[in-house]
C-alpha cells in the first residue's frame, strides 16, 4: 500500500463520526525544542493520542481489542510538515481511518492552529500525516485480518439495506 496524503478537509466531513475524531490541546514548554518550537517528535505523540482517544471513544481501547483477539502496529508513517507549533499555541488534532483492507489500516491525520475564537476559528495547517496499520495478533505478533467488531465499530460495514431498496 502507497501512502499519500489525502485531502482530509474534503475526506472529513464526508466521513461518518465512527471514522474520525479530534482533540484540541494547548502547547506547553515541555514539548519545545532548542528552537522554541514543538519538537517533530511531538507531531507523531499528538496522532498516536487521537488514534487512542477516537479507539477509546469507540470502546475499541487495547484490552477490548486484545480480547478480540487483534491488534494494531504501525507499519509506515508519513508526515509533512507546514509551519512550526509554538508556545501557547492552541493545536486541533484530527484523525480520519481512511481506507481498511484485510490487514491493513490507513489513519490520515491533520494538525492545525486554531486562531480566533468562536464556533467556526480559523485552521492554520500545521501538518499532515498518514500511517499505515496493521493488524496482529497480540500473542504471537503474526498478522492478522482485522475482527468483524473492529470493522463494524469504525464505520467500515456498510449500512444495512431496506427490504425496499434494489
Amino acid at each position: 500500500m502507497r501512502l499519500t496524503i489525502p485531502d482530509t478537509d474534503t475526506l472529513w466531513s464526508s466521513l461518518p463520526p465512527a471514522r474520525r475524531h479530534e482533540l484540541v490541546l494547548t502547547v506547553g514548554a515541555a514539548q519545545l525544542d532548542e528552537l522554541n518550537h514543538v519538537n517533530n517528535t511531538v507531531y507523531l505523540g499528538w496522532c498516536e493520542t487521537v488514534a487512542r482517544a477516537h479507539a477509546e471513544r469507540l470502546g475499541m481501547n487495547t484490552g477490548a481489542l486484545r480480547a478480540l483477539g487483534a491488534v494494531p502496529v504501525a507499519r509506515q508513517h508519513v508526515i509533512t510538515y507546514h509551519r512550526p507549533a509554538l508556545l501557547g499555541d492552541r493545536v486541533r488534532v484530527r484523525t480520519a481511518l481512511t481506507a481498511h483492507a484485510g490487514l491493513r489500516s490507513v489513519r490520515a491525520y491533520t494538525i492545525d492552529r486554531l486562531e480566533g475564537s468562536g464556533p467556526a476559528p480559523r485552521a492554520v495547517r500545521l501538518a499532515e500525516c498518514q500511517t499505515e496499520w496493521v493488524w496482529v495478533d497480540p500473542v504471537t505478533g503474526r498478522p492478522r485480518r482485522t475482527p468483524a467488531e473492529v470493522i463494524r465499530r469504525f464505520g467500515f460495514e456498510p449500512a444495512p439495506q431496506h427490504p425496499d431498496q434494489p
